[in-house]
Order: C-alpha cells, then sequence, then structure tokens
C-alpha cells in the first residue's frame, strides 16, 4: 500500500509536493481553505479586467534555465509568454523618463542622453549586467549545486562586487540628479534594495528567461494543478485545518474546522509558519531559534497594499513598470511617499477588454493600522480604501491626463484581505522573522531549506517558512526537494517523471 501524505494549503510548494509525490509513488491529497489552487499566486476578474496580486518579474521562461527545467516538470510550460522590453521605467515631475531597457546597447544609448557625464557609472552598469548574464549565476543558484559553482567559479569572481551593495549606494554614483533619484527606485521602489537581484533581475531580461505567462498568476496556478489532478492527486477546496494530530510525537493526520479528521503517513504544511507551529500544532514543537521565527515581523512591509485600476485607456505603448517620482511627498494611509510605483498590463491584451488597460499600484503599510480599521468600524476601513484609491488616482491624474474619467472599476486589496484569502498572521507578508543576509554557501547548500521542527517526525514545511525566500521558483522547489527527502528516509529513488 503506498505511504499517504496530506498537504496542507495548494501555494506553489504544496502543488509542487503534490506532484513530486505522486510521480515518486505516494497518495497524496492537499487541502486548501480557499476555493481555488496557488495560495499567493493569484489574480482575479473583475468586469472583464484581471488583477494580479503576484507576479512582477517571472523567472523560468528560457527553456535551457533551470526555473524553466522545474516549471516544465510542474506542467507549467511550454505557455504562451510575452517579452516586456524593459525592467523598470523611472519618470520625474518635469517630464524626464529613464527607461531601462533589458537591450545593453539601448540601454547605454538612453543612459548618454540624459547624462553624458556620467559616462563612467554607465560602462560600470552595463559591464555589471553583462558579467551577470555571462555567470549564469541565476541558475547556479537555482541549481543548488557546489560542483556548478565550483565549474564556474571564474565567472562568479566577476560578480563578486556588486553582492553586498543596495541601490541607493550603487546611485551615489551618478552625478546627475534624477539618475541618481533614478537609480535608488528600481527596486520596487526600494532605495535599500539590494543591487545584486537587480542585476540578476536584468540578466534574466536579457538573457530571455524573464517573461510574462499570459493570463496572469491564476492561469499559471491551473495550470500545475491540472498537472497534479491528472497524475492521480486530489484537491480538497474550502477545507480549512485547524489542527495537526500528532501522535507519540509523530504527525499522523489533521483535524478540520468542520471537525473531520484525516489520517496520513506524512504531513506536509504550505500554510502560514506561524499558524502552523502555535496554533495547529499548539506551540508544543519549538526552540529558540523557532519561537524568533514565530515573532512578529516589522510593523510596516510592503506591497501591503494593492490598488486596482480598470481604465479605459490603451496602455500598450507604456513601459510594463513605471515609478513615478512625486514633485512633493504625499501621505498614504499614514506612510510618506517621495514616489509611486505602478504596473501597467498593457503587454498582455487578456488583462483587459480590447482597447483598455489595467493598472496596478503597490504601496506600503502598517500592519496594525489597517488591523485596527477592519476590527474596528467596517465603514470607516472600507471609507480608507476609498481615499487611499482616490490618492492614487490623483497622483496618476498628473502623469496620464484625463485618467480619472476614464476609470471603470476600482478594487482595493489590504493585509486583511490578504488574512481572509490566505488565513495568515500578518498579511500576505508571512515570512519567518529573520534577517535576510545573503550567502552564497547557504544559496547553494540544501541545509539553506529549514523544512522540520524539533522533536516532531513525519512532518515537514514547503513554501517560505522552508526557504525564506519570496519567490514562486524557490517556493515550489521547496515541495520538490521535501519529497527528495522523503524518498531519501524511505530507501526510494527519486525520480522527476512518471
Amino acid at each position: 500500500m503506498a505511504k499517504s501524505i496530506i498537504i496542507i494549503g495548494s501555494g506553489m510548494g504544496g502543488m509542487a509536493a503534490g506532484i513530486y509525490g505522486q510521480i515518486n509513488g505516494y497518495d497524496t491529497q492537499i487541502f486548501e481553505m480557499h476555493t481555488k489552487p496557488g495560495g499567493q499566486c493569484t489574480s482575479w476578474r473583475r468586469k472583464g479586467y484581471t488583477f494580479d496580486a503576484c507576479m512582477h518579474h517571472f523567472f523560468g521562461c528560457k527553456p535551457d534555465s533551470s526555473a524553466y527545467r522545474l516549471w516544465h516538470e510542474l506542467g507549467a510550460m511550454p505557455r504562451e509568454l510575452v517579452t516586456v522590453e524593459a525592467c523598470t521605467a523611472v519618470a520625474s515631475p518635469d517630464g524626464k523618463m529613464f527607461i531601462d531597457y533589458y537591450d545593453l546597447e539601448r540601454l547605454e544609448e538612453t543612459l548618454l542622453k540624459l547624462s553624458p557625464a556620467d559616462s563612467k557609472a554607465i560602462k560600470q552598469y552595463v559591464g555589471a549586467i553583462e558579467a551577470f548574464s555571462k555567470s549564469k549565476i541565476g541558475d547556479i543558484m537555482l541549481e543548488g549545486s557546489i560542483r556548478t559553482m565550483m565549474l564556474r567559479f571564474p565567472a562568479m569572481l566577476s560578480v563578486r562586487k556588486w553582492m553586498k551593495m543596495d541601490m541607493r549606494c550603487f546611485a551615489k554614483r551618478f552625478s546627475d540628479p534624477f539618475l541618481r533619484k533614478a537609480f535608488a527606485e528600481l527596486v520596487y521602489s526600494n532605495p535599500d534594495g539590494p543591487l545584486f537581484f537587480h542585476l540578476l533581475r536584468h540578466a534574466g531580461g536579457l538573457d530571455g528567461d524573464i517573461r510574462w505567462p499570459v493570463g496572469g498568476a491564476t492561469e499559471f496556478a491551473k495550470s500545475i494543478e491540472r498537472r497534479y489532478l491528472a497524475l492521480g492527486g486530489k484537491v480538497n477546496y474550502s477545507s480549512q485545518v485547524e489542527k495537526i494530530l500528532v501522535e507519540n510525537d509523530k504527525a499522523v493526520g489533521i483535524r478540520l474546522a468542520d471537525g473531520s479528521e484525516h489520517r496520513a503517513d506524512v504531513v506536509i504544511s504550505n500554510a502560514d509558519g506561524r499558524k502552523t507551529i502555535l496554533n495547529m500544532l499548539d506551540g508544543k514543537y519549538i526552540n529558540d531559534t523557532v519561537r524568533d521565527y514565530c515573532t512578529p515581523l516589522a510593523d510596516e512591509t510592503p506591497f501591503a497594499i494593492d490598488v486596482f485600476l480598470g481604465v479605459n485607456r490603451d496602455l500598450t505603448a507604456e513601459p510594463s513598470s513605471l515609478v513615478l517620482l512625486l514633485e512633493q511627498p504625499v501621505t498614504i494611509a499614514n506612510h510618506k511617499y517621495d514616489s509611486i510605483e505602478t504596473q501597467l498590463y498593457g503587454f498582455d491584451k487578456s488583462m483587459a477588454p480590447p482597447g483598455k488597460g489595467t493598472i496596478k499600484v503597490e504601496l506600503l503599510a502598517s500592519y496594525t493600522y489597517w488591523k485596527q480599521l477592519y476590527n474596528g468600524d467596517r465603514d470607516e476601513y472600507r471609507q480608507q480604501k476609498q481615499q487611499v484609491a482616490e490618492q492614487v488616482i490623483d497622483i496618476l491624474d498628473n502623469h496620464f491626463p484625463g485618467l480619472r474619467n476614464q476609470v471603470e472599476i476600482i478594487d482595493v486589496s489590504t493585509l486583511m484581505t490578504w488574512e481572509r484569502y490566505m488565513g495568515g498572521t500578518q498579511g500576505w507578508f508571512n515570512f519567518p522573522n529573520r534577517k535576510f543576509e545573503f550567502s552564497m554557501k547557504a544559496e547553494l547548500s540544501d541545509k539553506k531549506f529549514k523544512t522540520t521542527l524539533p522533536g516532531l517526525s513525519n512532518f515537514y514545511f514547503v513554501g517560505v517558512w522552508a526557504t525564506m525566500m519570496g519567490s514562486l521558483f524557490d517556493n515550489a522547489n521547496s515541495g520538490k526537494t521535501t519529497i527528495r527527502r522523503i524518498c531519501k528516509k524511505d530507501g526510494k529513488k527519486f525520480i522527476i517523471s512518471e
């Protein structure tokens, strides 16, 4: 009789664990509190517009890349993809525009026109992107192979000097005031964002590994669900797990909110780590490290508010990502902004009715602020959401004259939206409380996957609590890694195709 595995949550890690579990002869089933797959990899439709709350720069579009191979194994590739021409664009209040083209000749030409005096810094920037592209460091990290690292060691030395610098520091190399401001904004408008990550994205776009999956996040997640179901897996939707059943310090199953119990030989959680550890397991399997991971994150988190707009405006000629520098700081929901980043989906015609467009603006916010509003006066909560949308529309209307009168639908999601949807403890930003410090050794080691809890057997984490990362690839790969470990424990050869 096949060994059984219960998986909590149908996010990337959960579905990947289900797929590799089925391929390797395990009897798996997923229990998902929502009505559709994907977890945070999600989008939704409103009056013909698609609002995507997940994807920014999607890795894994080049057939010879490590990420593509994983997506192919999971049934998500091949698929229809769209190529975007730039990583990010930045616009100033006086009409200047810097488009961070993936094509290096076009990029260098654009920068030199903006500031010939910064030719040295421009050469350094273009050279750094070339070095990242040639080193294939993205593939090295994704493969997680020490052997690959050693073979590519000379190429890796060429990018080492860029590893620890942030965008604010790199921006200071430019003398032009506009470029100084623009470069500091290139990692999701976060001057403290790592230069390393930006160069990795840029190299991915240059090499064709970063493109856009037509239809967005939900369509992507559904393709993986189809693969899982075709392998004989089962997904139980509208099934919220309240407890993980434990006997003699072994996970033996789950209890749902409706009181029903389901038994299995192994339990894998793709749910929020804090709720898994503190609620589902009653805080019994914990040490100092796990306790630290479970402490709340900083109150203010990125990507905390999404303002979606469906507009009667053609956006096909606009950059896919546009940062608007503001003439004067603006306070939105108790946070002061000097810039606003927008996602403009004119490149994917499936995201809006013909001739129209979808816009997303992502904002920082205080979790406590929105939690108190939501738990207090719901009318005030809704009014605050509307006020945020109105402020965002005012800002956009300055750059896109007439846009205010073209808005057909507004949808604002907050951290409370994510809590209802995901069942997490701090909106969607349900990471362990661990200061991120980049380590190539850790990135290339299986030990970076912290998948178990002290004193509890037959239990594993997948997703962000296994990877400490937020990317779709890392979360999906954690499911693959966990099933490989289970196979090793059971003395089975791990396989990737049935």
